[in-house]
């Protein structure tokens, strides 16, 4: 039997918000509107969601800022669908915890196909992992499974939700690598475009974390032309998850 997911459509355009309803209803999902925060929360009061759908330009608290709360507090899927096409906000969006990010006007069979494999993510990441994969490297612990980041004199580093996403992936594949397109698409499953500089401004910022010298790193290098890639000697010690892949990624609690 086929479990019926809960979407909660936050919209303040009540057009857009009705046909985006009916096309997710019919399409065999649970499915609730709210126009701002406040019946956001109410909703949810009731019966916890899947997903959220949030528009960013919300009035009163705005999309971005219900973002953040929702990551501080749970694992929900978070989609965000917006007019706005500015790199800075897709950045911010993906940095305080969105999964991805879209924009208007929507094709709903695209929107659809985000839907089901952001549910699907969800649903794998909820269930628990066996194992906790530790990877050692020039005096830093990435524990995977916590989501922590520590320096040898034992503090810990605070990384946004895209930020770690890019670390643990980089890390995963030493002397490997990554394109730009991949790196965006195992952050955000996003396409990547030759405009889009995400995966710049953050590689930059956590090297800026990781006291990585942009000029002359030695953690993460730049083959130009072609992306980035962790340096091959400098993990030393992987403890890996039994069945564990770059998909155990998407749920992060981490936060700026």
């Amino acid at each position: 039997m086929r479990v019926q997911h809960h979407i909660v459509i936050v919209e303040d355009d009540p057009v857009t918000r009705a046909k985006l309803a009916g096309y997710f209803l019919a399409e065999g999902y649970k499915v609730s509107e709210a126009g701002d925060g406040e019946q956001m929360r109410a909703i949810m009061s009731r019966q916890p969601a899947d997903l959220l759908m949030i528009d960013i330009n919300l009035p009163g608290e705005d999309g971005l800022r219900l973002t953040r709360e929702q990551r501080e507090r749970s694992d929900v899927g978070i989609i965000l669908v917006t007019g706005r096409t500015d790199m800075v906000d897709r950045v911010v969006g993906l940095e305080i915890g969105a999964d991805d990010y879209v924009t208007k006007p929507v094709e709903h069979r695209e929107l659809l196909a985000r839907v089901k494999g952001l549910l699907r993510r969800v649903s794998k990441n909820r269930q628990p992992h066996a194992g906790l994969a530790v990877r050692h490297f020039h005096g830093w612990t990435l524990e995977v499974v916590r989501r922590t980041l520590q320096a040898c004199d034992g503090t810990f580093v605070e990384l946004t939700g895209a930020e770690f996403k890019l670390l643990a992936v980089l890390t995963a594949n030493p002397g490997q690598v990554l394109s730009r397109e991949r790196l965006l698409h195992e952050i955000s499953r996003r396409e990547w475009d030759a405009s889009d500089r995400t995966v710049d401004v953050l590689v930059r910022r956590v090297r800026r974390k990781l006291k990585d010298n942009p000029r002359t790193p030695r953690i993460i290098l730049t083959s130009h032309g072609e992306g980035y890639f962790f340096a091959p000697d400098a993990v030393q010690q992987s403890v890996a998850v039994p069945g564990f892949t770059s998909d155990t990624l998407d749920r992060t609690t981490l936060r700026a």
